[in-house]
């Protein structure tokens, strides 16, 4: 064997070790990440309505506050009849709160992410709302923008993402049971959500890969 070969296989060596060391360290900053991607959250701006989503607590406290605090007017519950606290449903929970009934908009259909979207779209335009503020839990941020973006586009409404405190571990997401499991199904629902699955579908093949893991 010539030296050109041997210099070439050396070469080739080289190249496929350096990609590989990149692939792993891409592997473990994504592992490491992966919590910190999911809690997103962004400086609430002045607008004309908050959104609060349901399926989590602590949701309705953190509109209440951002109202209390002057960033928004109005309110929209989306699936309002949720039970979200010892208050209560949505409803009840913000009118405890000191939210004026008056200053609240509900929609009680909404039964996944995608339609407390989808539901919501059509109060905003009813009301000729241009922006708002969308609530929900902090590990729950990177899905809701994905879904709002999608069905929000051509609409022209401004959005701001403020996520409410959960008890998620970001930064540490595979310490404890909880949100390791949070972590698992937000990834698993996201990428579902990213090829058209939404709802019922979603939440179905999800289950499926959890029964994998069994």
């Amino acid at each position: 064997m010539n030296d050109l070969s041997v210099k070439k296989r050396k070469s080739n060596l080289i190249n496929r070790r350096f990609i590989l060391s990149i692939f792993l360290l891409l592997l473990i900053t994504g592992f490491f990440s992966a919590g910190r991607f999911l809690a997103l959250t962004e400086p609430p701006n002045q607008a004309d309505v908050i959104i609060v989503l349901s399926g989590g607590q602590d949701r309705v406290e953190k509109a209440a506050e951002l109202y209390k605090s002057g960033y928004a007017p109005y309110i929209i519950l989306s699936n309002a009849k949720e039970s979200t606290s010892s208050s209560g449903d949505m409803l009840q929970t913000a009118l405890n709160l000191g939210i004026p009934q008056e200053a609240i908009y509900t929609e009680n259909a909404a039964s996944s992410t995608y339609q407390n979207a989808e539901f919501t779209l059509p109060i905003m335009k009813e009301h000729d709302f241009k922006s708002t503020i969308v609530v929900s839990s902090d590990f729950h941020m990177r899905r809701v923008k994905l879904l709002f973006d999608r069905v929000y586009k051509k609409s022209d409404i401004e959005l701001t993402y403020v996520g409410s405190v959960s008890g998620y571990n970001a930064k540490r997401w595979w310490s404890d049971r909880k949100s390791t499991e949070t972590t698992f199904n937000e990834y698993v629902k996201m990428i579902g959500n990213t090829f058209g699955y939404n709802g019922p579908e979603a939440k179905s093949i999800l289950d499926q890969i959890k029964n994998w893991f069994r």
